[in-house]
């Protein structure tokens, strides 16, 4: 009866749809990443050089975390809906999303003991009013059964937005803005943790959080995202924020 009175809509589109998503258009447009991809940041290969492998830069430059993957691109198709869901009020993709992550980090949530959102500042928090990792995080650890540990790290400098500037700019921005708390080592310690965000632009972020998650004993940090640039260069598009 809910669904007579108040309709689904497409998220992309606005018309009516049996059950909350994209439109098949919309379907068709977003490039899902599926396997083979770089088992370090989960950039996709064109073909399957076997379990393991990991691209040139993650060879030349190992991560502070262990293993990332994305649900898709971040290009036209996906990046107006990941705005819409930072910018903009759209909680409502947040199930959307976190089911996406649940598809394309299945064998990371597998291993998982927690999942921990990447945290916003709290002059940030509450300029935006909700933390869009922490919307995606939530459903996403229920529906698997595993911890979900909101608190595990905290943001404790603001720092500047990370759009638009270059890798090393974007380490330094996040250099020591992350730490987790000493009232959660103990149960962070030995503990693989699977950190959730929006986009991978060249990683700085995922690092800077998972470098304090280790710091504090974590035995293993890995990264699950709604989207990633094609390389690891800077995205100039705007609203990127790893």
């Amino acid at each position: 009866m809910q669904d007579l009175i108040f309709p689904h809509h497409d998220f992309d589109a606005g018309s009516r749809a049996a059950s909350p998503g994209l439109s098949a258009q919309g379907w068709a447009r977003v490039a899902f990443l599926e396997a083979p991809v770089c088992d370090g940041c989960g950039l996709p290969f064109d073909y399957d050089m076997g379990p393991g492998v990991r691209c040139p830069a993650c060879e030349a430059r190992p991560r502070a975390f262990a293993r990332a993957r994305a649900a898709c691109l971040y290009d036209e198709a996906s990046r107006d809906l990941i705005l819409q869901f930072k910018h903009a009020d759209r909680v409502d993709l947040a199930r959307l999303f976190s089911l996406w992550l649940g598809r394309a980090g299945a064998e990371l949530i597998a291993e998982a003991d927690a999942v921990t959102p990447v945290p916003m500042h709290p002059l940030r928090l509450i300029r935006r009013r909700y933390n869009q990792a922490a919307e995606m995080a939530r459903p996403l650890a229920r529906r698997a059964g595993v911890a979900y540990w909101p608190g595990a790290l905290q943001r404790k400098r603001a720092g500047e937005s990370q759009a638009g500037k270059s890798g090393s700019g974007r380490r330094r921005n996040v250099a020591g803005a992350f730490v987790c708390p000493d009232r959660w080592s103990a149960r962070v310690a030995g503990k693989r943790i699977l950190l959730v965000d929006d986009v991978l632009t060249t990683g700085a972020t995922a690092e800077a959080c998972a470098r304090a998650l280790l710091k504090a004993g974590a035995k293993a940090v890995d990264v699950a995202v709604i989207a990633r640039v094609r390389e690891a260069g800077v995205h100039k598009a705007g609203g990127v924020s790893i």
